[in-house]
């Protein structure tokens, strides 16, 4: 029991190392759909999520919680986020005698664009351009004790923006902690931990990266003053999350769950989130709140869970209130997922 409690300690502390030279700097970090959360029934909790995840989305949320399940699972979310953009999320895990391991893709796509230059900012110029995230994740949880499981999750990412595009690699690692009373479980997770980003443009073609383009000479002997200035780097949108969550009460019919979680993010204020999930035979209602965001932060949601002869079907739904973002009802970010154990 000391290893794990040392294990947790460390994961307490480690958030605090990482993040004791940075404070809350709006747009600094990159690849920001890594902070776009899957899975309908987490966000109706308003992400609340870390300390109650048990099933294949802890492949996003928390890895340990991979662990506790004790059969193969298929995960597809689906978000309408706003100013038409569109997320997609799918996730597969295998239980082994060694423990449980995943594979997860998320893809953010949007539609074309036109393109506009400073000489003509009223008219496009005819052309048209996207943009596109992707990222690929590789997990594995096990529960090392009946009350105690850990995990991890590594992940291959790639940023588009136009004609140009970035890669890199990030780590999530999180911990599961059930205390035996009342199913109180304390859940902590570190996403999206790694390298900042770089991209690397050769505009004049000539080879050459990162050239000097402030002394106005021709370093580079090609005839032309340097082109390419150096890119600034960009960090990842590191996220640490303590959670709790607790049933309020649990019968065979009617259970009630309530959590709560502190999220710590490098280019954004601490946030607190709320959240309840109601469930009555088979059919389940969330609601849950994130404050001190910008937005409303307001979220709720329904799931329905239908046993078959193949497998276990959870499907749910979730909305998610943006304030001024939302331009309408419609137009405000819509979650469907659709989790299959087998």
């Amino acid at each position: 029991m000391k290893k794990y409690l040392s294990i947790l300690f460390i994961l307490m502390m480690v958030p605090g190392l990482l993040l004791a030279e940075t404070f809350a700097k709006t747009g600094t970090a990159g690849v920001q759909f890594l902070k776009l959360g899957i899975d309908a029934r987490a966000i109706g909790m308003a992400e609340a999520y870390t300390a109650v995840t048990d099933d294949i989305s802890s492949v996003y949320w928390n890895p340990a919680g991979l662990a506790l399940k004790s059969n193969n699972q298929v995960l597809f979310s689906h978000t309408e986020w706003v100013a038409d953009i569109r997320y997609e999320y799918l996730a597969a895990s295998q239980v082994t005698g060694i423990g449980t391991f995943a594979l997860s893709a998320a893809f953010l796509h949007m539609d074309w664009m036109d393109v506009y230059t400073e000489d003509s900012f009223e008219y496009p110029t005819g052309e048209t351009f996207t943009n596109s995230d992707l990222a690929i994740g590789l997990s594995y949880a096990n529960e090392y004790t009946d009350k105690f499981s850990f995990g991890f999750t590594l992940k291959y990412l790639r940023e588009n923006l136009d004609e140009y595009s970035v890669n890199g690699a990030s780590v999530d690692i999180g911990s599961l902690y059930n205390t035996g009373w009342k199913n109180f479980t304390i859940g902590m997770s570190l996403r999206n931990f790694g390298p900042d980003l770089k991209f690397e443009l050769d505009n004049d073609n000539d080879g050459k990266l990162d050239e000097d383009t402030f002394d106005l000479l021709d370093n580079d002997g090609d005839g032309l003053i340097d082109e390419d200035k150096e890119e600034v780097p960009f960090k990842l949108p590191m996220n640490f999350s303590l959670g709790v969550a607790l049933d309020v009460f649990r019968t065979d019919q009617h259970s009630l769950i309530s959590s709560f979680q502190i999220d710590n993010c490098v280019d954004r204020m601490e946030t607190y989130n709320l959240g309840f999930e109601y469930k009555v035979g088979t059919f389940k209602v969330r609601a849950g709140k994130q404050f001190m965001l910008d937005t409303a932060g307001i979220s709720a949601g329904f799931g329905l869970n239908i046993p078959t002869s193949f497998a276990i079907i959870d499907l749910d739904y979730s909305y998610t209130d943006m304030g001024d973002l939302s331009e309408s009802f419609l137009k405000s970010p819509h979650r469907i997922s659709l989790k299959l154990s087998f």
